[in-house]
């Protein structure tokens, strides 16, 4: 009966040593064990080169979004934009440039986030206005005529690679095809926006608030 009673107590020993020698094993404490989401926000600063019709054309653009897991964007953008036509317009007697501006949802799809360098394939959606103008301009002439500035819907699908220089600044540059509904405006030759365009930008704000605090080394 003592054997017996031994061989118990040195069995019990051994299998809490061995739970013991489990636990210890570890290189670091798990507190929490689900996946911790990265959470970022930004505003942003853009300009680009393209053509309308043939001609050189000046886009300026301002963007405000929130970025998803460092994967996905999504906010507003604005744009406006300068075409040098030099079209002549009758009911003016002088040379015109087209201008205008739009602006709506901003879409963002992001590769390769943890790499210093991704791939994004951003577009806009949005509506705007566009219209003329000439060298000589004038404000009550132009309000006067003012039915000459016809609403737009643009959708502008483009590629970009995106450069992580710190944690709060991004450098973007990419190329984008703007694709415009057709619209009328008096005395022009021009019914559509449709145009390559190239550029760059900078992306100043906050790209990864949530690190991962729910894994802590002990060595």
């Amino acid at each position: 009966m003592k054997q017996h009673r031994l061989f118990l107590a040195l069995l019990i020993a051994g299998m809490c040593h061995f739970v013991t020698a489990q636990d210890d094993s570890g290189d670091y404490l798990e507190f929490n064990d689900r996946n911790n989401v990265v959470h970022g926000v930004y505003l942003g600063f853009t300009t680009h080169y393209g053509e309308i019709n043939g001609k050189d054309t000046y886009i300026g653009g301002l963007k405000i979004a929130y970025v998803a897991n460092q994967q996905f964007e999504v906010g507003f953008e604005g744009k406006f934009f300068y075409s040098d036509q030099n079209f002549y317009n009758d009911a003016f007697t002088r040379n015109e440039d087209l201008f205008g501006a739009y602006g709506g949802l901003h879409l963002e799809p992001i590769l390769f986030s943890k790499s210093k360098v991704n791939l994004s394939f951003p577009v806009l959606i949005g509506l705007g206005a566009v219209g003329y103008i000439g060298e000589d301009f004038d404000e009550e002439e132009f309000e006067d005529d003012f039915d000459d500035v016809d609403v737009i819907f643009v959708v502008e699908p483009g590629v970009s690679a995106l450069f992580n220089v710190s944690r709060y600044l991004q450098l973007e540059a990419g190329v984008k095809y703007r694709i415009s509904n057709r619209f009328n405006i008096e005395n022009s030759n021009i019914s559509r926006l449709n145009g390559f365009s190239a550029g760059i930008g900078v992306k100043v704000g906050v790209f990864n608030m949530g690190r991962n605090r729910y894994k802590k080394n002990i060595r």
